[in-house]
């Protein structure tokens, strides 16, 4: 034991252990949390850096505005964390599972929508919004899968179009809405026309602020009528994937997470047009033989599905945020890609089919 030993007051411990909670680490030990806080592999690279930075000026004024109108809605309506299963039905015939669909483009490579409306599965159904009207579509509805949610985490209006459907009126009433604070109005009004219940909960991106920061302003006013325990928060990571992975454990209590559709690459022959191109709005202007160029659009080979993919910069920061948060989640959270490619793989992911995975879990 070392002789060096400093003392903190009640108020710095209790901010520090919060900040601990906040990063994934109230279940790891401190040596085990001081030793990422000084590792160099921490997520926070210059990439990153930009991304959070350049999504923060261009969305901020939008959180204000959307938080502002939504907050009589969010007093009077329900917090995600309702949706909480209680400890007496987390015994051992309850399916702790849940499927995260993404609209990547394996999840249209590999039939998976066609094969989980086939299937047994009895687990969570967690739905990107983005590919919800396919989902349903394709049959993978809420009286087939009782356990059924949406996930919206942007604050764009466009959002809106994924829910604009006469298959989403069709089975909005049994559908369980997990909505940001910040989503936009338009997005909500359309939801509740299709009668999907709404849920609320909190999308981390400035708590590291502290005092003045809008996640912590939000928080006291969301606390001062009705949900006077606040409502859950989670780290997005940019995007309703990784956020549904967080609702799948964190709020969901599941065990098991499956992923499809969440690629966070583009594939191998996908041409350079197409994504540059592509809804990240990337604007560069660079030789395709330029050294920045092969380091901002990287080709990574997945060995797990033995097949390449390629980075855009947003690509490599969802990537690496959500990768990053799996490597801390809980011993008792099993994440599995059954994507069958992608740059979801490393420390702490499963990778096999989903066909595999369907066979293992048809309770």
């Amino acid at each position: 034991m070392s002789d060096n030993q400093f003392s903190i007051d009640d108020t710095t411990f209790e901010k520090i252990l919060k900040k601990k909670t906040e990063m994934g680490f109230d279940k790891k030990s401190w040596d085990d949390w001081f030793n990422f806080l000084i590792s160099s592999k921490q997520p926070q690279n210059d990439i990153q850096k930009i991304m959070e930075k350049a999504n923060y000026e261009k969305w901020y004024n939008s959180w204000i505005k959307n938080f502002s109108l939504n907050l009589p809605d969010i007093w009077n309506e329900h917090s995600a964390k309702e949706l909480t299963p209680s400890d007496n039905n987390l015994n051992d015939s309850f399916d702790t599972s849940a499927i995260v669909l993404g609209r990547g483009p394996s999840i249209n490579k590999h039939n998976h929508l066609e094969k989980l409306a086939n299937s047994d599965y009895r687990g969570s159904i967690i739905c990107c919004d983005s590919i919800l009207i396919p989902a349903l579509e394709a049959g993978i509805t809420p009286e087939k899968f009782p356990n059924f949610y949406v996930v919206t985490i942007d604050a764009g209006d466009d959002m809106m179009n994924f829910y604009d459907s006469e298959v989403v009126n069709q089975y909005g009433s049994k559908i369980n809405g997990i909505f940001g604070t910040v989503t936009s109005p338009l997005v909500l009004k359309r939801a509740r026309e299709a009668k999907i219940k709404i849920h609320w909960l909190h999308c981390l991106f400035d708590f590291h602020e502290g005092k003045k920061s809008f996640n912590q302003i939000s928080g006291l006013m969301v606390r001062a009528k009705n949900h006077t325990n606040g409502l859950p928060a989670i780290q997005t990571g940019g995007n309703a994937g990784t956020s549904s992975w967080f609702i799948g454990w964190r709020i969901l209590k599941c065990s098991t997470i499956c992923l499809i559709g969440i690629d966070h690459g583009w594939n191998e022959n996908d041409s350079w047009d197409k994504i540059i191109s592509s809804g990240h709005e990337l604007d560069i202007n660079l030789d395709r033989n330029n050294k920045m160029f092969k380091k901002l659009f990287p080709k990574i080979y997945n060995p797990e599905f033995d097949c390449t993919c390629i980075l855009d910069p947003i690509f490599k920061y969802y990537s690496n945020a959500l990768k990053e948060f799996i490597s801390r989640s809980p011993d008792r959270l099993t994440t599995i890609n059954s994507t069958g490619g992608g740059s979801i793989f490393g420390d702490r992911i499963n990778c096999m089919s989903f066909e595999k995975f369907l066979q293992e879990h048809p309770k």
